[in-house]
């Protein structure tokens, strides 16, 4: 890709950012904070929910 080609994206990407209602670019934000993982996924995947869900399931067989 060449430079000129970028700055070409950007531009558009730009325009078409500044174009959206402040209205829309607010709810779209919300919606992307809402779907964001844990901070220990992000961190570390799915490690740490598979140990987690192995805790549970030793703590409710311990229960029973």
């Amino acid at each position: 890709m060449k430079t000129n080609d970028y700055v070409k994206y950007m531009t558009q990407e730009i325009i078409k950012y500044m174009n959206t209602p402040r209205d829309e670019r607010k709810e779209h934000k919300q919606e992307k904070l809402q779907t964001k993982p844990p901070f220990s996924q992000r961190l570390f995947g799915v490690l740490p929910f598979g140990f987690s869900m192995m805790l549970k399931k030793r703590k409710r067989h311990r229960q029973k």
